[in-house]
């Protein structure tokens, strides 16, 4: 055990390892640090912290002010992003619950990175196994439901930076022309609800409503389903009603205590009341994906 011990202490750092450990020296009260109190709070070499000093300068993830360094617009943008996500999962996850219960598919929340859609949180059900996705995974807006609901009310700058990437066939149902894409998402901004009907995977299909109020989406909530298309469309009512509901509890009045209530599949059932979940293990979870 004591072998193992010296040898782990002994086990040169990776370059990921001493960057992080050059981030560390940051923590505290002290905006600026010279490189000699970088090296002393890091116990990384001269040479190696004043080179990747200069590297995460040039990342923006530090600024350089004379011979003193300080924290960078990066940092601050990606922890920006990271308390919206957190505290947008938090938000909606007992409602994704309550939409798991009464759906029994796959649930997911995800937003929009550049062309692509990360999944910040997944519910499995009876079909877990058979839906190809996971917490931090990504895929093509173009191809998913999620992607498509998010899309219809972004930036058209969003849907241009997707079109130029290339709308690629995954399965013989991909749209891979812009104008189809086009349509397909005025078709959403109408209906309100987007589908991917076996676009992204053979014999998976999907629905999915995006977070918003009159502006533009921020996420999208989705079910996802290995039973074809005329079950997502039973589905659309409970994932719109859900989508409605995470925002709501986002940006409404009163939605400190406030019972959850997300509408089932034929509007007419009684709603559901969310339980409350588990915060540190969900917030594990995320960070994890982070």
């Amino acid at each position: 055990m004591l072998d193992q011990v010296m040898e782990t202490e002994l086990a040169p750092l990776s370059l990921l390892e001493k960057a992080a450990r050059v981030l560390g020296a940051f923590e505290g009260p002290q905006p600026r640090l010279s490189l000699t109190e970088v090296v002393r709070r890091s116990g990384i070499p001269r040479s190696s912290a004043h080179r990747i000093l200069d590297q995460l300068v040039q990342l923006r993830w530090l600024d350089r002010e004379g011979r003193d360094y300080r924290m960078g617009m990066r940092m601050l943008e990606l922890g920006a992003l990271a308390s919206h996500h957190n505290r947008l999962r938090r938000a909606a996850l007992p409602l994704l619950h309550a939409l798991h219960e009464q759906t029994g598919r796959v649930v997911h929340l995800s937003v929009l990175d550049g062309a692509e859609v990360v999944c910040l949180e997944r519910i499995g059900g009876s079909e877990a196994t058979t839906v190809p996705s996971r917490v931090g995974g990504r895929m093509p807006a173009y191809c998913t439901a999620t992607g498509k609901a998010i899309l219809a009310f972004s930036d058209p700058s969003a849907v241009e930076h997707v079109l130029a990437q290339g709308l690629r066939p995954r399965t013989a149902r991909t749209l891979v022309r812009p104008l189809a894409l086009r349509s397909e998402l005025a078709a959403v901004r109408e209906r309100g609800v987007a589908y991917d009907r076996e676009e992204s995977f053979r014999g998976i299909s999907c629905v999915a409503a995006p977070l918003r109020g009159a502006g533009r989406a921020v996420a999208a909530v989705s079910v996802s389903s290995g039973r074809g298309d005329r079950e997502s469309a039973r589905l659309a009512p409970a994932v719109l009603a859900c989508a409605r509901s995470v925002w709501r509890e986002l940006y409404g009045p009163g939605r400190a205590g406030r019972t959850v209530r997300v509408a089932p599949p034929e509007d007419q059932a009684p709603a559901v009341s969310a339980q409350a979940m588990d915060n540190m293990m969900g917030w594990l979870r995320f960070s994890e994906w982070m």
